[in-house]
């Protein structure tokens, strides 16, 4: 074999950590760069929050969508200090962050896009946290504040005299309660869990345990402590038999419960009245009381502080008609207020002995760090305003007009790719006057009609909802017959593909959901 030199030149992407950072809060949810902020107010001793500090600053970032033929009010534009805390145009191809923003960009009506930079700015100081938050505030505590299910089985447990043992046999029971109500272990796995080898103390304990579960089982609300859905619906079910003792459908009703659950999700009313020995009547009667029961016990109690979605994007109306105007703000109520620390700044730059090349790295850290987290808002801003601008028709006259759209004519739009539009839109909302959805919600394929054109899938889906509402119950639509409908407002659509929207809308089948 011959040895030899030889030059070869080539071309690869790099991204700086920067840019990977720049990335991964573009990604992030508003609960997760939360949860960033503060690790980085935690780690990072140059990067300090201060919401007290009230500069004299406009207000939020925001922008207007206007419709067509309306002139703006302001000259629109992005200050230089936004533009400059931007990447560099090869950094921003390789890292798919953000594009520079133009002066001004028109579409079906002029748009203004105003970031305030003076919030974000290295050293600058933060706005003061508005008070339009109000509700939102007192929402979560209202939520903090509600009662466990745990908490409401424990409450009443102290009204019942019970030795010391049989007392924490309840607790532990209570305790190993799912969100649900259900107790999904069995009573002897239970047993296992504390006392692993020996067996007549487990058999103790599976004593106590049983005694504990029917004390568990009378409490309210009924049909806690259930092992199963049969269970739970029997427990409820006895209840009412006990109010009511003279109530034929009860009786007949739990008998129900106790065969194969498939034969009431099905609703075979025909299997049910043989193996039960009564009439097909008396079953539906006995069907329609169970519907009534609570298959989910500890529902209500479940904390609702998780459920609660605050939007990244506000979109407020003025004016009605064709001539509404809509205004895209950032929500300032998920807008970190950072700054750099100014005293340990200014101590940097005179002292230049041992760590200084460390600390020096560390307050540039924090200054990627706020620039970074503005860009991140500044592209759920224009990615927000572009589908505002596109969706006119949904803000107008409700999700039957939604037009279809994909990422990609978004990135097109925006000088974005697509990834970094999937990114933005996803686990972002925004708050609309019809409701809060996510941005992903905005998109949807295309179906064609009749005419030539597109109709979007969300628009058919509304369709669907509509047309299942104002069926009549004792004879539903199937998905063939929603389909033949579909076609009669000039839209193709099969109905294997009806089935997965019906599905997706969380629709039961025809079958299931005829009036008993």
């Amino acid at each position: 074999m011959k040895q030899g030199l030889s030059l070869r030149v080539s071309q690869h992407l790099a991204l700086t950590p920067q840019l990977q950072q720049s990335i991964r809060l573009l990604q992030l949810s508003t609960l997760e760069l939360g949860q960033e902020v503060q690790q980085m107010l935690d780690e990072n001793p140059f990067l300090e929050a201060n919401p007290d500090d009230v500069p004299d600053l406009p207000g939020p970032a925001q922008a207007d969508a206007r419709p067509a033929g309306d002139e703006a009010d302001e000259p629109m534009g992005v200050s230089a200090a936004a533009s400059e805390s931007r990447l560099s145009d090869a950094e921003a191809e390789s890292a798919e962050p953000a594009a520079d923003a133009e002066p001004g960009w028109e579409g079906d009506g002029s748009v203004e896009t105003v970031p305030d930079d003076a919030e974000w700015g290295g050293d600058a100081p933060a706005r003061q946290k508005s008070s339009g938050g109000d509700d939102e505030v007192e929402a979560a505590d209202l939520a903090s504040s509600h009662e466990s299910l745990q908490d409401h089985l424990h409450r009443q447990a102290l009204g019942l005299r019970l030795g010391e043992e049989d007392r924490a046999a309840l607790r532990f029971l209570i305790e190993s309660l799912n969100d649900d109500g259900y107790l999904e272990d069995s009573l002897q796995a239970l047993a296992e869990s504390l006392s692993a080898h020996d067996l007549e103390e487990q058999e103790e304990l599976v004593h106590r345990f049983t005694v504990a579960l029917g004390l568990l089982q009378s409490l309210e609300p009924a049909g806690v402590g259930a092992r199963d859905l049969a269970e739970c619906l029997d427990l409820q079910l006895r209840v009412l038999e006990q109010e009511d003792p003279d109530d034929e459908v009860v009786p007949l009703a739990r008998r129900i419960c106790r065969q194969p659950m498939d034969l009431l999700a099905r609703r075979d009313i025909r299997k049910l009245a043989q193996a039960c020995g009564d009439t097909e009547a008396q079953v539906r009667l006995a069907i329609a009381r169970i519907t009534r029961l609570e298959p989910k016990p500890g529902r209500r109690f479940v904390d609702a502080e998780r459920h609660i979605i605050v939007p990244d994007v506000i979109v407020t109306q003025s004016g009605r008609g064709p001539r509404a105007s809509f205004r895209v703000q950032l929500n300032p109520d998920v807008m970190p207020r950072l700054r750099v620390h100014d005293v340990y700044a200014g101590a940097l730059k005179t002292h230049k002995g041992e760590g200084h090349q460390a600390l020096q790295q560390r307050l540039q850290e924090a200054r990627w760090f706020i620039k970074n987290i503005q860009q991140r808002f500044d592209t759920i801003l224009r990615v927000s305003t572009a589908i505002v601008e596109r969706q006119r028709n949904f803000f107008v006259h409700g999700e039957l007009a939604m037009r279809p759209l994909v990422l990609r004519e978004i990135a097109d739009e925006l000088g974005l790719h697509e990834s970094t539009i999937s990114r933005v839109t996803t686990a972002k909302y925004m708050a609309t006057p019809f409701g809060t959805f996510e941005l992903k919600y905005f998109f949807g394929s295309a179906l064609g009609t009749e005419t030539g054109g597109n109709a979007s899938s969300t628009a058919v889906r509304a369709l669907i909802k509509q047309f299942v509402a104002a069926e009549s119950p004792k004879k539903p639509l199937s998905d063939s017959q929603i389909s033949d409908m579909l076609k009669e407002q000039g839209i193709e659509c099969a109905r294997r593909t009806v089935a997965k929207y019906r599905e997706a809308l969380r629709i039961a089948p025809a079958n299931l959901r005829k009036a008993l």
